[in-house]
């Protein structure tokens, strides 16, 4: 198939590579190099650069508002789109432009977790399983029908960052049996029940609060790890909190109950992996070795 490709973030990058592989990409859509590191200099998207090293013609338009734009990707005569983590919302003018319009990979088990952030709130809410749809777009969040799903269980100290990497080699996985099955591949309507929003996550949320319960405290940290990556102060040191499971102590919230075990509003929480700041992220027990906990945080 002559494919359109759509996707920026590290996520995409496998699904950009499995689709160079079996069809002919003839154009790569991505957000323009953006300004990053200590010097503020452009740095191009994961996937402009996957894309450039593969000799693939990559184009990064600020919207589709512009004629010329929306009129260029039809002129490429593609059979289909596939869109992953794109980072715009495409107009039905776009949605239609290729034949058989365009497939988005949605790491979520739709309609739960529609929007933008469906690993970190996965992870967060303390769900058991997630998955991957591949989903027939129109111009709606997130609410096209289903072409192909599967699920996928998230483990007790998953990180999003883990869960991540396999939902990513997961799409890349399942975007080329769906493009080989698609005619057999009848489109499944969301139902109306259940229907969850995966907002941005917002920096706000990355302070650990031992007031509250432990539970809710391990799907925070493990849910934020690596990015933003949840946080506590020990005395003026701000430490990434980046794996924890549940603890066995009981205290009042803050007491730190030996090695890196806190009590906190309901149980404890005993962190596993950590990072202070300047340094690389260890096991608890090396960050421990040059940092001393107070009796309470």
């Amino acid at each position: 198939m002559r494919v359109i490709f759509m996707g920026t973030p590290d996520f995409s990058v496998p699904v950009l590579e499995a689709l160079a592989e079996h069809h002919e990409v003839v154009a790569v859509y991505t957000q323009p190099p953006r300004p990053a590191g200590r010097g503020k200099s452009l740095r191009p998207s994961p996937v402009q650069a996957r894309a450039e090293a593969l000799g693939l013609e990559v184009r990064h338009p600020v919207n589709f508002k512009a004629a010329e734009d929306r009129e260029a990707l039809a002129a490429l005569g593609a059979d289909i789109g596939v869109v992953v983590a794109y980072g715009l919302l495409l107009p039905q003018a776009v949605l239609d432009g290729p034949k058989l319009g365009c497939l988005n990979i949605h790491a979520s088990l739709l309609p739960r977790w529609r929007g933008a952030a469906p690993i970190h709130r996965a992870v967060m809410a303390g769900d058991a399983e997630t998955g991957i749809c591949i989903m027939q777009m129109e111009a709606g969040l997130d609410t096209g029908p289903v072409r192909l799903r599967e699920r996928l269980a998230i483990g007790a100290t998953e990180t999003t960052g883990e869960v991540h990497d396999r939902l990513s080699a997961m799409g890349a996985r399942l975007i080329i049996e769906a493009l080989d099955r698609l005619p057999e591949l009848p489109p499944e309507v969301q139902p109306e029940e259940g229907v969850t929003y995966a907002s941005k996550i917002d920096k706000a949320e990355a302070q650990v609060d031992w007031a509250r319960p432990a539970t809710e405290i391990v799907r925070q940290i493990n849910g934020l790890s690596p990015f933003p990556g949840a946080w506590c102060l020990v005395g003026e040191e701000r430490v990434k909190l980046l794996r924890a499971d549940l603890g066995a102590g009981e205290a009042a919230p803050g007491t730190v109950l030996g090695g890196f075990e806190i009590a906190c509003g309901t149980g404890s929480v005993q962190v596993l992996q950590a990072q202070r700041a300047g340094k690389k992220p260890m096991l608890a027990a090396e960050v421990l070795k040059g940092l001393s906990l107070p009796d309470r945080l």
